[in-house]
């Protein structure tokens, strides 16, 4: 299972990468669940670290907009995607609108993820949809992040599902949501191919800054459990 972690500046692109992270997530944390950062600022990180010969790879989310506002969400993962980021996240609502975005979306030129907000469980439908699609993975996410982490809104079975779902489809999968170190048991046991966090690595809270010793310490739990396992 490798580690994502949510950045929102260079400087915290830099201090992820070198505290040992497998993915770098740019995006706002006090603008919601997937708030966006400024387009300058994206393409300003993504050159910052390429600059630095950080080959990591990169994603950022295109802010928090409507299912039904569907022209909005194709303008922005057109200008995300042109920053030079490896993925474009997407969060996807339980919505009408939301099967129509997914195969909107499908046809991007950009390498595309889309995010189920679980707040109020997963769409077994639209999950299934999305995996027959084009995206090279998909992920779990929670908007409101002081209910808990994505264990308090999803149960374990809908969580194994959803995984399976995604394997089966030879996605890779990852799930995030107010993650913290006692949920890593858990985890292990899902085995998503990456898992996001934010809260776990801040200073305070996930508006807080990122702590560099947070970081390396998750970053060395996580490379601990499978030498233990075996």
């Amino acid at each position: 299972m490798r580690l994502l972690v949510s950045v929102r500046s260079s400087d915290e692109a830099m201090l992820a990468a070198e505290g040992g992270v497998d993915f770098i997530d740019l995006k706002e944390p006090r603008e919601g669940a997937l708030g966006g950062l400024p387009v300058a600022t994206i393409r300003a990180i993504v050159q910052a670290l390429r600059e630095r010969g950080i080959a990591l790879p990169i994603s950022a989310t295109i802010g928090d907009v409507p299912m039904h506002e569907a022209a909005l969400i194709a303008a922005r993962v057109e200008a995300v995607g042109a920053c030079g980021v490896d993925y474009v996240k997407v969060g996807i609502e339980r919505s009408p609108h939301a099967g129509a975005v997914l195969d909107m979306l499908a046809g991007s030129r950009h390498a595309v993820v889309p995010v189920f907000i679980a707040d109020h469980g997963l769409d077994e439908t639209l999950v299934s949809q999305a995996c027959r699609l084009g995206f090279p993975a998909v992920m779990a996410d929670t908007a409101d992040k002081r209910a808990g982490s994505i264990f308090a809104c999803v149960d374990t079975v809908e969580l194994q599902r959803f995984v399976a779902t995604a394997r089966r489809a030879g996605k890779l999968v990852g799930l995030a949501g107010a993650l913290r170190l006692p949920d890593l048991p858990a985890l292990q046991e899902l085995a998503p191919d990456f898992a996001g966090f934010r809260s776990a690595v801040c200073s305070g809270d996930r508006a807080s800054a990122l702590d560099e010793q947070k970081v390396r310490r998750l970053a060395g739990l996580l490379r601990q459990v499978p030498a233990a396992q075996h």
